[in-house]
């Protein structure tokens, strides 16, 4: 690093306060999020462990939510805030713009935490989050890059190293992600629709979550390592050269991968192609950037063998190359045709949350702990046995929950030698894996338990911090504009055109936003102007009243986290669950519904398969109507009465986003329409034995949902008319 020599002299020092309360809450929020995560893992091993409200579908959201934005999120801030002001010799522009970011950035996953499992959600993974709470998200992120850059901006070091360019790129990227992802119209205080619908909600998604997953969870850890890999080492990073190729091809081709998420589905062919090819393409890139941090640990491998600290980082770098390995290779769809909607993909998530994020996060946490609280490390060993089983509990979990994706893809897809399917009932595939998912459960137990030794560390580190910390004082020149740099010692001679580059913060932010921009745009403007990618279907009508309800009541229980309603034009799929899906058939989908992971089966063609009085029972008592089903009970739905007035408004919020609803129901007809539609389901669950007096419950209106689902293209033929004994349909 290269310090200017000219210009006034200056006093300043480093904020640490902010970077230790942002330490000492990523280890709480890492402790919270994972505990959600071992309940849900214990509620698929064992049932009856699904009690109430608390269940798989409203969890899960919380536990996704808790691990990448609590956890991860406040790892990624201390390590910014902790290694920005080392690297641009500067302390953070202003100390009440940190102050608001930290709190303001708590009380953010405090409201996750409490309306998630009240089922408020939007239904969007990785965004359920509800528009007051986004829109509090973009005020703190704001608030945050204003700080930021406002460092960079008064910064007395010219160069820009690495790590800042790919926390640049990551402050820079969310941003626009989280914006244009939470476009929404609100129906109430905590109820918004998507400015998207069907097949371009999708896509949108999937831009995001894909995205997210590269510039909340990759590049400001990959800025992390860049940081604290050399310190801890005491090394100089590998190649310069190699950091470049690295951060320019991440940047660039990562924008373009999303679209892989989607294959076989609704998404237009061309769309999941490109992002196929372009995830391939990550692969080089990605491993530039672990080997670039493996090998600035040359000649001192010796080192890592008593470094408890570079063993996290060795094995959280490993975990990096192996997932992004992995991504690029289910990307391809002879892969994804297998993986998709399997538990493969939560094995490849968790390998790169628990591998890549976890790990690195405990090695930067012991490796800072002696510099937050000025005394040294409270155990070593401890943190040795940290690293042991933490790594053990990784492979636990993994190989258990790949050997269940696996397992789950080749029984889905399996034919008997009479041209049947093999396991027509879906829950077989489901009590198959039980076995798999109880290793999971210990293997989660091993890295909570990891989580608990590395809190204990730190905590008995914190108890033998001096009484007051001491604050050193620095000196050095403030930057001018009108300074040379010269590099020619360290030999970047041939790479000066980008040193440029690391000279003007300004300049380098706004190339990084090209890229970015550029490569999004390139999807996104075909995607939502070339009208052939959404052929209409005339006979796809707007939803009911009474269905919208029941629509918004699947949401907030989080069904979809268990149920896709999208049928992959697969023999194995059309054979089970009925004709494949079309892109015209969710023109009115705000959001999109078609899930990410099947532990239940397909919806989209449940509509007219079974009566009424069948779905009544069946979310009453699952287990009871489907042996050995795994699905939750939802009794309360027959209890809680339907909110009417919610009806209304939204249908109204509906129509401001172009669903063609008649003036009848505008002119405040949407609730007497729904108690109309309601009575008739009604009367037909008490005609045919079930209960009575169900006309304004959430129950019927749930119903009038699923019975709708996939009927637009095709009349609906119940069970019982086909003179057919109706499948199980529950998990």
């Amino acid at each position: 690093m290269s310090t200017i020599s000219n210009g006034p002299i200056e006093r300043f020092s480093y904020d640490d306060a902010v970077v230790r309360k942002f330490a000492i809450v990523t280890i709480i929020w890492g402790f919270v999020g994972m505990l959600v995560g071992l309940i849900l893992a214990a509620q698929l091993a064992w049932p009856q462990l699904n009690m109430g409200f608390l269940h798989f579908g409203r969890l899960r959201p919380l536990h996704t939510n808790a691990v990448i934005f609590a956890f991860a999120g406040n790892a990624l801030f201390t390590a910014i805030y902790y290694s920005s002001q080392r690297l641009l010799k500067a302390r953070l522009w202003k100390d009440w713009l940190s102050n608001f970011h930290f709190w303001g950035w708590q009380a953010i996953i405090v409201s996750a935490a409490i309306t998630l499992p009240l089922g408020i959600t939007s239904g969007k993974e990785y965004a359920e989050l509800e528009w007051p709470i986004d829109i509090a998200i973009a005020v703190v992120w704001v608030a945050f890059a204003i700080n930021f850059f406002g460092t960079i901006a008064t910064r007395r070091e010219r160069h820009l190293y690495v790590a800042i360019w790919f926390y640049i790129a990551s402050v820079v990227t969310v941003a626009v992600l989280h914006i244009f992802n939470s476009l929404a119209v609100p129906a109430s205080m905590w109820k918004s629709y998507s400015l998207y619908a069907g097949v371009q909600d999708a896509f949108m998604q999937w831009w995001y979550g894909h995205n997210a997953v590269a510039f909340f969870l990759t590049t400001p850890f990959l800025g992390l390592m860049y940081y604290f890999m050399p310190k801890a080492a005491n090394r100089p990073v590998f190649s310069y050269r190699l950091s470049i190729l690295h951060f320019w091809s991440i940047v660039f081709i990562y924008m373009w991968a999303g679209p892989h998420h989607l294959h076989y589905t609704a998404l237009p062919e061309w769309a999941s192609t490109l992002g196929m090819l372009f995830s391939v393409m990550l692969w080089m890139p990605s491993w530039g950037g672990m080997i670039n941090g493996l090998l600035t640990l040359r000649g001192a491998w010796s080192k890592v063998s008593t470094d408890p600290v570079l063993k996290f980082f060795v094995a959280g770098v490993t975990f990096y190359g192996m997932s992004t390995f992995e991504g690029p290779m289910m990307s391809i769809k002879t892969v994804n045709a297998l993986s998709h909607y399997t538990d493969w993909t939560i094995a490849h998530v968790h390998s790169g949350a628990l591998g890549w994020n976890g790990l690195l996060t405990f090695g930067m946490l012991y490796w800072l702990a002696p510099r937050l609280f000025q005394t040294k490390l409270w155990s070593t060993k401890l943190a040795e046995v940290h690293f042991w089983i933490a790594t053990v509990g990784i492979l636990l979990y993994v190989i258990a929950i790949y050997t269940a994706g696996v397992t789950q893809g080749l029984m889905w897809r399996a034919f008997d030698e009479t041209g049947r399917l093999a396991y027509p009932d879906f829950v077989e595939t489901v009590v198959r894996l039980f076995p798999m998912y109880v290793v999971r459960f210990l293997g989660g137990t091993l890295f909570l338990s990891g989580v608990v030794l590395c809190g204990l560390n730190l905590f008995k580190t914190w108890q033998t911090r001096p009484s007051e910390y001491a604050i050193e004082v620095f000196e050095a020149p403030a930057l001018s504009s009108s300074e040379s740099f010269n590099d020619s010692s360290r030999g970047f001679t041939s790479m000066d055109w980008h040193r440029v580059w690391e000279r003007k913060g300004l300049l380098f932010t706004v190339l990084t936003a090209l890229a970015v921009i550029t490569a999004s745009l390139f999807e996104i403007i075909p995607t939502f102007l070339v009208r052939s990618n959404v052929p209409t279907i005339a006979s796809v009508k707007p939803y009911t009243p009474l269905e919208l309800a029941g629509r918004e009541i699947y949401i907030s229980e989080g069904c979809y986290n268990c149920h896709s309603q999208m049928i992959r034009p697969m023999r194995a799929e059309t054979e089970r669950y009925g004709e494949y899906s079309k892109p015209g058939e969710f023109v009115y989908d705000h959001p999109f519904q078609w899930g990410s992971r099947r532990i239940g089966p397909d919806l989209h063609r449940i509509g007219g398969k079974y009566p009424n009085s069948w779905h009544v029972n069946h979310m009453r008592a699952p287990a009871d109507v489907t042996p050995r089903s795994i699905m939750p009970p939802f009794p309360w739905l027959q209890d809680q009465d339907l909110d009417w007035q919610s009806v209304q408004n939204n249908v109204d919020a509906m129509a401001m986003l172009g669903v063609p609803y008649g003036e009848d129901v505008l002119a405040g007809k949407a609730i007497e329409k729904a108690k109309i539609q309601a009575g008739t389901i009604a009367a037909d669950i008490a005609a045919t034995g079930g209960p009575k007096g169900l006309e304004s419950k959430k129950i019927t209106a749930l119903i009038a949902y699923l019975q709708r689902l996939g009927t637009d293209i095709k009349a609906p033929v119940t069970a019982a008319a086909a003179g057919d004994k109706p499948a199980p349909a529950s998990k």
